[in-house]
This record gives structure tokens, sequence and C-alpha cells, in this order.
């Protein structure tokens, strides 16, 4: 379910979520089997899961662990803000890195938001939608939730960037990257009343991941459609 919170946030406040054919989706077939598979080992295994993991840590134990994976992945953060040529969030990036590193106790305090230096979510998907390459078509990853062709491509490059993937102890690169998919999923339990409420569960987050990646490709600056003929984002223009 990688990547979801924010777009979910976006269609649930909408209230909607398109259903029928959709140009973007040509594997919906295929995507919502994979889906039905994904959602089952989640209700199954990760909410059960997750939730003992709220029920059982105390509320500022959690915020440190939250604040430690958020450290960690301003190391991407700053990388693909540079890469897009956003100078001022990249040495907001760098600046929340060295002080949450060092006077956050390891990034699990947060004096870099007291501090002013403002929090960034980039990723190499991102990046290469701010060089011009489209998302290609939506598909459903077995395990990790919803992505584009794009985004799908872009995962070995988001991989080198996560400093876990360089531990030399196997097993506490896969225990942390454990414990971060279990925090993720964590702050999603809040939406699952809302997800099953959807009118069609796959096509709600469909569109919720689509419109916000294509909000986070504009940095939420998004062309008006009566101001172009077509939207790059998603058309050959």
């Amino acid at each position: 379910m990688k990547k979801i919170i924010a777009g979910l946030m976006i269609v649930a406040l909408s209230g909607c979520a398109s259903t029928g054919d959709n140009p973007d989706d040509p594997f919906e077939d295929v995507n919502r089997s994979i889906y039905g598979f994904n959602r089952a080992l989640d209700k199954n295994v990760l909410q059960p899961v997750a939730r003992g993991y709220q029920a059982v840590t105390p509320d500022p134990v959690e915020t440190g662990i939250d604040n430690f994976f958020a450290n960690i992945g301003d190391v991407g953060n700053f990388v693909n803000n540079l890469l897009q040529f956003k100078l001022l969030d990249a040495t907001s990036d760098l600046g929340r890195l060295a002080v949450n590193s060092t006077l956050g106790v390891a990034g699990l305090l947060d004096p870099a938001s007291a501090m002013g230096l403002e929090k960034h979510d980039e990723d190499f998907g991102q990046t290469l939608g701010a060089w011009g390459v489209g998302p290609g078509a939506y598909v459903m990853l077995p395990f990790l939730g919803p992505s584009t062709l794009r985004d799908t491509a872009s995962i070995p490059a988001d991989n080198y960037l996560d400093p876990l993937s360089y531990l030399d102890d196997q097993t506490a690169e896969y225990g942390l990257k454990g414990l971060r998919l279990l925090t993720r999923r964590a702050a999603l339990l809040e939406l699952e009343s809302q997800l099953e409420s959807a009118i069609d569960e796959y096509a709600f987050v469909r569109d919720a991941y689509l419109q916000n990646r294509r909000f986070k490709v504009y940095d939420g600056d998004l062309p008006f459609e009566d101001d172009f003929d077509c939207d790059p984002e998603y058309e050959d223009c």
C-alpha cells in the first residue's frame, strides 16, 4: 500500500471515484485480480498487525519511530529535489537531515520543523515526471500496491537512495524496512472505513493514486484544463 496516504485523503474529501473504462488503466482486469490478492493479504495480515502495533506502542514512541523513518527519507528528498533543480527545497532537506540527525538524536526528534525547515516528499518517479517522462499505464503491483509504469521503473533508484539498503546486516535491514511498512500501514487505519464505503474500492484506490501522483509531479500547481489542449502528464501533446 505504498505511497497512497495523501491520495486516499484527496479522494476521500472529494467523496467519489470514477468507475468504468479508464484509458489510464489498460490492464484493469489483471490489476483488479492483483488488488484482490493484495487486499486479502492486507486484511488478514497487515491490518491486524498494524492495529496491534498501535495498541501496544505508546504515542511518544510511535512518534519517535515515525520521525526516525522521516529523517531517513530526507536523503531521497534531498537528491530528488536536487535532480529537479529545486535548490531551495534541496537546501531545506539537507538542513533537516543535518539538524534532526544530530540535535534530533538520530532523527527520533524533529527540531528541524520547529526551526522552520520545510518537510518535502519526493521520489524518483516524481523526478522523472519533472523531466517530462509520462506516467504510462496504471499498474497494481503484487505486495507493493498501486503504481504506474514510470513509478515502477523508478523503484530501483528509490531503493538506491534508501539508507536502509546499505546496512551490512540483512536481518537489520529487512527488520527496519518491515517496521517502516508497518508504520505506514498503521497511518492508514483511520481511512479504512472510508475505503470500505466506496462504491468501487479498486477504482477508489486507483483514482486516489493517480490524482496524488499528478498533484506531486506538479507540486500542487495543477494546470487548468481550459487553458491547455491537453495535460502532458497524461497525454501525448
